[in-house]
């Protein structure tokens, strides 16, 4: 669990969230000249997301998840639909619902981008000593496992409110 918010606290917090934007400063230079070939929108590629960690989805529950209304996300299926990215069908319990899946087109996009990037953060971590990197791992076990628990508490407080 996290130490109390006392004043140290909030500021290796900021420290750690400046180093964080300077990384992705550098990292810039370095961006896969594939990212920047790709014809899918940053939209796009929020759905696509959403499909990968979430699996095969309402229309309703996409727009909801990134915060746009029903009708955007619908224009954007479509589009990812015409791509070949994104299966559309009627749900078996209602020929009413569309359940949004992605295709493997899409399912192979998605494990390209994470490979690329992958790729770029093993060049980064290659420059890193034995002992960074054993201390790498543990910060970002750390890290695994806030995030871990903070997604249960979401799960917990999402049954909470049903």
């Amino acid at each position: 669990m996290a130490e109390p918010n006392n004043k140290e606290h909030r500021a290796l917090i900021g420290q750690i969230l400046k180093t964080a934007e300077d990384i992705f400063q550098g990292v810039r230079q370095i961006i896969p000249p594939e990212w920047l070939t790709s014809d899918i929108t940053v939209a796009q590629l929020r759905v696509l997301l959403v499909l990968y960690t979430g699996g095969p989805s309402r229309m309703s529950s996409i727009a909801s998840s990134i915060g746009i209304a029903i009708s955007t996300a619908t224009s954007i299926v479509d589009n990812l639909v015409k791509k070949g990215l994104v299966i559309r069908s009627d749900a078996p319990e209602d020929r009413r619902l569309v359940i949004c899946t992605l295709s493997s087109e899409g399912q192979a996009l998605i494990n390209r981008l994470w490979m690329l990037s992958r790729g770029q953060i093993e060049k980064l971590l290659q420059g890193l000593t034995l002992e960074q990197l054993r201390k790498t791992a543990e910060v970002l076990g750390f890290i695994l496992a806030s995030a871990k628990e903070s997604i249960e508490a979401r799960g917990q407080a999402r049954e909470g409110e049903g």
